[in-house]
């Protein structure tokens, strides 16, 4: 392969870039669990000792990645979030959908949200994984004050709640959501069984609505006159 190592810090980042690049595009192909350091090498037109000139491992890549994929999405959101009137639990409801199908619309960062705890930070340096929990804590202040857009009634401490939720659920239901073949041949040979297949978008918006309900239902049970609690001082969740 004819490669050219960068020289300054310019040059560095471009690579790192084309490196994380070339990961997405092959997941829009195949599950993370399918992604080969060697495959990915190979399609970046690099090495595979010089794919690790710049990322400690496969893992590395991927929490790169997960962390773009989250600044995107918030990003997104945020530009496209509009005003909606209705009692708490009506714009609890409203939001709960609004999160549900935009992360539906994302199955590259919901893939990588499923293997976060159980692949992706593993195989990584101290310093990969600092400089991803402090991507991960921004990312959590940041949805949680959108979640403060549209149910303030919440307060800081259960929008940061409702965040770890969305992200626990999405970990959990986007597998069981995408069956192997032998799944959904079982599923279409039976109503029955089929009747168990997980809708990742249903699914979603049930379970943070209901939570949504029942954060606002525990804050009726607050003393009077609580202190709000500041969202920049809360502990993260994740």
């Amino acid at each position: 392969m004819d490669f050219k190592r960068a020289r300054n810090d310019e040059q560095r980042t471009e690579r790192r870039r084309q490196i994380v690049d070339t990961a997405a595009t092959m997941l829009t192909e195949m599950p993370v669990a399918k992604l080969s350091l060697n495959e990915l090498s190979r399609r970046a037109h690099l090495a595979k000792s010089n794919v690790l000139r710049y990322f400690d491992s496969r893992e590395a890549v991927l929490l790169e990645l997960l962390d773009a994929e989250l600044q995107e999405w918030l990003a997104q959101l945020e530009r496209s979030l509009e005003p909606i009137d209705g009692t708490p639990r009506e714009r609890g409801d409203r939001f709960a959908a609004i999160l549900a199908e935009s992360l539906a619309r994302r199955p590259v960062l919901c893939d990588l949200i499923s293997t976060q705890a159980t692949v992706l930070e593993h195989n990584v340096s101290t310093e990969v994984a600092l400089r991803h929990k402090r991507a991960t804590r921004l990312a959590i202040e940041t949805q949680a004050r959108l979640v403060l857009r549209y149910v303030p009634e919440l307060g800081a401490q259960d929008a940061t709640r409702l965040v770890a939720v969305t992200t626990l659920i999405t970990a959990a239901a986007w597998p069981y959501s995408q069956p192997p073949e032998a799944m959904l041949a079982a599923y279409a040979a039976d109503p029955a069984v089929a009747a168990l297949r997980v809708d990742f978008t249903d699914l979603l918006r049930q379970t943070l609505a209901v939570t949504i309900s029942g954060l606002l239902a525990r804050r009726e049970d607050l003393p009077v006159g609580a202190a709000p609690i500041d969202l920049n001082a809360s502990e993260p969740v994740l």
